[in-house]
């Protein structure tokens, strides 16, 4: 059985509003659409990586930054690879194309 790469996802700060963490990933990685039910904002600090909303798809490159509204859909591709920092508020909660939900 082959195995699809995933994202890499590490914890960095937790705050008493926002938590950080480092995101991770190398063209070919499976970056799963999902949505959000906070407001969020990506910095990317190295490489590049498309946001793929509904109707548009910006690029970013490393010093740009995004705010992810709060239950839009939106997939991470990276192009071809990228690492950022996705600043979050505390309890904010995930869901994912075929209805799983996370933290």
């Amino acid at each position: 059985m082959i195995s699809t790469p995933r994202p890499q996802v590490t914890a960095l700060e937790e705050g008493a509003i926002f938590d950080t963490k480092q995101m991770e990933a190398s063209e070919g990685v499976q970056w799963p659409r999902h949505k959000a039910s906070e407001e969020s904002v990506l910095v990317v600090t190295e490489g590049q990586l498309i946001v793929e909303f509904s109707d548009t798809k910006p690029q970013l490159i490393a010093g740009q930054s995004i705010v992810i509204p709060a239950e839009v859909w939106h997939e991470i591709i990276p192009d071809p690879m990228f690492k950022a920092i996705h600043i979050m508020p505390k309890g904010i909660r995930f869901t994912f194309a075929g209805g799983q939900a996370t933290l």
